[in-house]
């Protein structure tokens, strides 16, 4: 880790409100197979268990929205701080829950929180991180998801044993312990240094850069110059302030909000939250036998999702941003599309009493589809998972960061919790056309990131003005950067010679 050390434990820390996303999906995940949960809440139907499900996105988008201008008024550190509290009263009322309404009040109050902590952990790292590693350490958001939800599906796993309502009380109301950790955490975090220096406290900002690139060397070259960086970035932002949420969508700013919210929808779009929320059930379907076969099917796919995520937090900065999401649609497409081909090809339906549907697939294709689905999982922790947010924190302004990343992240969410509402439906009444859907969706994915998404990596927040200057056609757009980075070098090349 050498000199960015601090840089890493900061992003590593906030990171953990990915994990509390992660958790509260792989917790509900499991938990609706309970038979515990089931009889309590008297067996939902499809679309009951769709709203149950969905309502926590629905909190998200709405905390989402709230967050950019939370975290400019507060902070990004007194924000995180802020959600951790709202989420914690969002477990606790889940954990306490006597009736389905209080159960979906309690996941509406737990998105809240999630909302703004997945709009403003990814700004926060990516605004303590240097530009060599803002792509690693932003992925940790990533890599929090995905550990949430593998301790949830095995805590899960564990507790389903358990014959009354303690087996889904207990990992509802254990949420509330990672919360508090990130809670008491961030006391000892810095406030960001970008933020510092926009709320005119240089010499904070001074301090928290020298801690963070160079061991509390205040005189260290690389600190200078990034000051600077920073101060003259804010200054030219001041003189285009955004003043409202409609200055979004005005040039030059607009093309870059759109990218931002289409990045994220396609990574709804990818049909991950599908999988992690609705595997047990479609395990099932498959062919798995046995509540214990399909929770445990579960906690694979979870330990397949925490392993594939390492490979981008050590070289998503090295791949970039575009040739990787390229990779990971052709992946996830693939993926989509032999699990429609096996399912659509063999199963035979059928329905047990209280109405749930049978694919009686053979052995071999049922068994081909788990593969597809733990394939899937793979290329998207590696790609679209943490690239998804990385890209979006990185190429705004400072003045509009905040604001332009509430309406992705929000973005995000709204198309989470359609999904989330309407999977369950169409996982029973189409089968395998919702593979073959996601699979187009990758596929046409290919093609729009090539087309219109510049490369990012390795770039500083500065940068991105120039990166994003000129045409809307990434891919005829390569010249132009090219003269710029020589430009860049030739410029450097004097300064070390004068």
């Amino acid at each position: 880790m050498g000199k960015n050390g601090k840089a890493y434990l900061v992003g590593s820390v906030s990171a953990l409100g990915g994990f509390l996303f992660g958790y509260d999906t792989g917790v509900m995940s499991s938990i609706l197979e309970m038979d515990s949960w089931k009889a309590y809440f008297n067996t939902p139907s499809s679309v009951g268990q769709g709203v149950i499900v969905s309502l926590l996105t629905a909190g998200c988008f709405v905390g989402s929205l709230g967050a950019g201008w939370l975290a400019d008024k507060l902070s990004r550190k007194r924000t995180i701080m802020l959600a951790c509290m709202v989420f914690s009263l969002g477990a606790a009322i889940q954990s306490g829950s006597r009736n389905r309404a209080m159960l979906i009040v309690g996941r509406f109050i737990a998105g809240l929180g999630v909302g703004v902590l997945s709009m403003t952990v990814p700004v926060f790292q990516s605004e303590i991180a240097p530009p060599k590693i803002r792509g690693r350490l932003v992925s940790m958001q990533q890599w929090a998801i995905t550990w949430g939800l593998l301790v949830a599906f095995w805590i899960d796993y564990g507790t389903h044993f358990i014959k009354n309502d303690a087996s889904w009380r207990i990992p509802m109301g254990l949420q509330i312990v990672p919360a508090l950790i990130l809670f008491v955490a961030m006391f000892f975090m810095p406030y960001s240094p970008r933020w510092l220096v926009d709320h005119e406290r240089v010499d904070e900002a001074h301090v928290v850069l020298a801690k963070l690139r160079a061991d509390g060397d205040m005189n260290a070259p690389e600190v200078l110059e990034e000051l600077d960086e920073i101060k003259e970035a804010v200054r030219l932002d001041r003189e285009t302030a955004v003043r409202s949420y409609a200055e979004l969508v005005r040039f030059p700013i607009r093309r870059r909000v759109i990218l931002g919210v289409i990045i994220q929808i396609l990574q709804q779009l990818t049909g991950i939250n599908t999988t992690l929320y609705f595997a047990p059930t479609i395990f099932k379907q498959s062919g798995l036998t046995g509540k214990n076969a399909s929770l445990l099917a579960q906690g694979v796919n979870g330990v397949v999702n925490m392993l594939a995520t390492i490979p981008a937090i050590l070289w998503i900065d090295r791949w970039g941003r575009r040739k990787t999401l390229i990779f990971g649609s052709l992946g996830c497409g693939v993926a989509y599309f032999i699990q429609a081909v096996a399912t659509g090809a063999t199963q035979h339906k059928s329905y047990d009493d209280d109405g749930t549907l049978n694919l009686n697939m053979p052995k071999g294709p049922s068994y081909l589809v788990i593969v597809c689905i733990y394939l899937f999982v793979a290329s998207f922790a590696m790609t679209w998972g943490p690239i998804g947010w990385i890209y979006p924190s990185e190429i705004f302004p400072m003045r509009i960061r905040s604001k332009a990343n509430s309406i992705t992240t929000a973005s995000n969410w709204l198309f989470n919790f359609i999904i989330g509402l309407v999977s369950p439906i169409l996982i029973k009444r189409i089968t395998w056309g919702l593979d073959l859907i996601f699979a187009i969706i990758m596929f046409a994915s290919i093609f729009i990131v090539y087309l219109f998404f510049p490369e990012t990596k390795n770039r500083s927040l500065e940068d991105m003005e120039v990166i994003f200057s000129g045409s809307a056609w990434a891919h005829k757009d390569k010249k132009r950067i090219a003269e710029y980075d020589a430009g860049v070098k030739h410029h450097i090349t004097e300064k070390e010679y004068a």
